[in-house]
């Protein structure tokens, strides 16, 4: 990776951006002063079909001006702003620059919107009907996404608009799962429960937990192979929240219902990751979206 990292990729940019500019205008200095074996009529003697042939004329001004100005600006440009190599430029310009300088101007310009919301809990801003329509256009725009604009979500997407939570929904959890993001991982558990009928007889016994359709047969027979599952979802089946592990007594499916949804899962694993928000939002913005989102399963409550 040195090769890419040292001063060579910079001067080798550098120089042959410079280099094919000043080419640039020694090539019209070629073209404007090389003279060329014409005849009496200012032809050169190339003809094509017959009658059509090729003159001897001079370019037009307007074009030489204007390739001269072209290349005059490439030169002030590079001069100015990052183009050859490394080089910032002497305006010191960056992409990364401007963009921190209009970040923090959105900031400053939308401070006092969230300052009346600094001293405010999570459960009063989820009653405050201006938090609440704030925290709805930031869950539109960066929430809605995956988790719908209803926030019912979808499949492998979580409805945040009941009580079931994988990873907690308070709202300090709320808050840190909105900045950090969450990663869930199930891993492939065909090989730890057994055979292919341990996995469809675990299925079965999986769906006997929340009263869900079942052979009960084979709910009785994977009773015992649930102890493949029992260390994150518990030997009651009602999951850890500390490790983000579903409830599987409450009848909600996040990834799909039914005994081959749960064969799929045993067998395949899940990888699912939702992303952090603190690089998009601020601290200010995410208390209030994160008021929002609590708020949506705690309507009752406000």
């Amino acid at each position: 990776m040195s090769d890419f990292t040292s001063d060579f990729w910079h001067l080798y940019v550098g120089g042959l951006t410079l280099v094919s500019i000043l080419a640039c205008l020694i090539l019209l200095w070629i073209s404007g002063t090389t003279k060329a074996n014409t005849h009496t009529d200012n032809t050169t003697g190339h003809v094509w079909d017959g009658d059509l042939a090729e003159m001897n004329n001079p370019l037009p001004r307007w074009w030489v001006y204007l390739f001269i100005i072209t290349v005059i600006f490439a030169l002030a440009y590079g001069a100015l702003y990052p183009m050859f190599g490394k080089f910032q430029g002497a305006l010191g310009w960056s992409s990364q620059g401007q963009h921190t300088a209009e970040v923090a101007k959105v900031e400053a310009a939308i401070a006092p919107i969230y300052a009346k919301f600094s001293g405010m809990t999570p459960e009063q801003m989820a009653g405050d009907s201006e938090a609440m329509a704030i925290g709805e256009r930031l869950f539109m725009n960066y929430c809605a996404q995956c988790h719908g604009s209803d926030a019912r979500g979808a499949k492998g997407f979580p409805n945040l608009t009941d009580k079931d939570w994988l990873g907690g929904g308070d709202p300090a959890t709320i808050k840190t799962t909105i900045t950090q993001g969450r990663i869930g991982v199930m891993p492939p558990m065909a090989a730890a429960v057994g055979t292919a009928e341990d996995v469809r007889n675990v299925a079965n016994y999986v769906l006997s937990l929340s009263g869900s359709p079942h052979d009960s047969v084979r709910a009785t027979q994977g009773k015992e192979k649930f102890a493949a599952c029992a260390a994150c979802h518990g030997m009651d089946g009602k999951g850890m929240a500390a490790v983000g592990a579903a409830n599987l007594t409450d009848g909600i499916w996040l990834h799909g219902w039914g005994e081959e949804a749960i064969v799929r899962a045993v067998n395949n694993g899940f990888n699912n990751q939702m992303p952090g928000q603190s690089a998009l939002l601020n601290e200010a913005q995410i208390n209030v979206l994160a008021s929002y989102v609590w708020g949506l399963s705690n309507k009752a409550a406000n």
